[in-house]
């Protein structure tokens, strides 16, 4: 019988020494978080649709099949128009990762009459779990807010037809992603509004030389329910975040709050990127008040212009930069940026990637996200 040199009293010390220093080691290697295992980055398909619509904006996973739907497929809005105007985009499209075929599911009209302004599809989208699609728009008739109208919550069914639209004086241009608790036959929403007070942006704040800002911009929660067989009825309302950030931009349309992300402890994160900030609005499904634009959770640092923001299952933040190209992760409990990464690195842009980022949803697995590529009006996958 050989002799182990695991073997006896000593041996058992350097066994557990050494499974000791391996446990730590294994520590040591694990990802701190998502992007540290992201390492491949796939273009899937086009968001231009026929009629020439472009610049992606919403990125939906779908939760369920309904209709022309199947769970999993990947549901993109557009922007603008063929001519490239902002706030005229109408259409959705549904990339099937299944298939990889991208088919149109919804094509609206431009004018409106239950949506002040028109028609031009924003990032504030969702699928519910009972089929229906809500999706907002900011419309505009010339590219600019000089002409933008109120906009509305448009509803369609899973067919892609509209069956509701939802206006009024607390909806002005819906803008950013839409945080949902969906129960099945009854729905919570949040939504930031960024249009309250937005004039043109040639109006110029003379201290700055850029359009005048100010800080107008709401989060509001709208509570529904969904009788079975038929559209969502709105129920109430409730401003839950006031007072974000908010201006004209020529060449954004508008800068305001973009990114909502539900806790599971029912706190909004919400990205306000003229302040370049990420602040926490507590007790988000159940306040009867406005909680101001929250409190400050991280703030410059790695982020730039943040915009688009996905919550994972490690409870991180995964947001987009405006003016980078570059996805930022983020541990919200101490406020800590993790790391970044150059998810779009055009060098057409200074810095690279400098405004193509936008919408971003998680995959199916919560292994990897989807995320659009404004520059290339590509729909794209990032994971391992």
């Amino acid at each position: 019988m050989n002799d182990s040199i695991f073997s006896g009293k000593g041996g058992a010390l350097i066994l557990a020494a050494a499974l000791m220093t391996c446990a730590a080691q294994a520590a040591a290697d694990e990802p701190k978080g998502m992007l540290e295992s992201i390492h491949r980055h796939v273009t899937l398909t086009s968001s231009v649709t026929e009629n020439g619509d472009l610049n992606p904006y919403a990125v939906v996973v779908a939760p369920v099949s309904a209709g022309a739907i199947q769970k999993d497929d990947v549901l993109v809005d557009n922007f603008n128009n063929l001519s490239n105007l902002q706030g005229t985009g109408t259409t959705i499209i549904n990339y099937r990762p299944s298939t990889k075929q991208t088919t149109l599911f919804a094509k609206l009209p431009q004018k409106l009459p239950e949506c002040p302004g028109g028609v031009g599809l924003t990032t504030a989208m969702t699928m519910l779990k009972s089929g229906w699609v809500i999706v907002g728009s900011t419309p505009s008739t010339d590219g600019t807010t000089a002409t933008k109208g109120d906009g509305c919550l448009i509803v369609l069914d899973p067919n892609g037809k509209m069956v509701a639209a939802w206006s009024g004086p607390t909806i002005n241009d819906p803008w950013g992603d839409m945080a949902v608790v969906d129960r099945g036959d009854t729905a919570t929403l949040f939504i930031s509004m960024a249009g309250f007070g937005l004039r043109s942006p040639d109006v110029i704040d003379k201290a700055t030389g850029f359009p005048e800002v100010i800080h107008k911009a709401t989060v509001l929660r709208l509570n529904i329910k969904i009788p079975e067989g038929k559209p969502p009825v709105l129920v109430d309302q409730t401003v839950v975040g006031d007072g974000f950030a908010q201006r004209a931009d020529r060449d954004n349309f508008l800068l305001g709050p973009t990114g909502l992300s539900l806790g599971p402890d029912n706190t909004l994160y919400v990205t306000d990127g003229l302040d370049n900030v990420i602040t926490a609005i507590p007790d988000a499904v159940d306040r009867t008040t406005s909680g101001g634009t929250g409190k400050l959770v991280t703030k410059d640092g790695l982020l730039s212009w943040p915009l688009a923001m996905v919550y994972t299952p490690a409870g991180h933040l995964l947001v987009c930069n405006g003016k980078d190209g570059q996805l930022v992760e983020v541990d919200p409990a101490g406020g800590k940026q993790i790391y970044s990464q150059w998810i779009d690195s055009d060098q057409a842009q200074s810095p690279p990637g400098n405004g193509d980022l936008f919408g971003i949803a998680l995959t199916p697995d919560g292994q990897g996200f989807y995320y659009v590529e404004d520059d290339m009006n590509t729909l794209v996958r990032g994971g391992k």
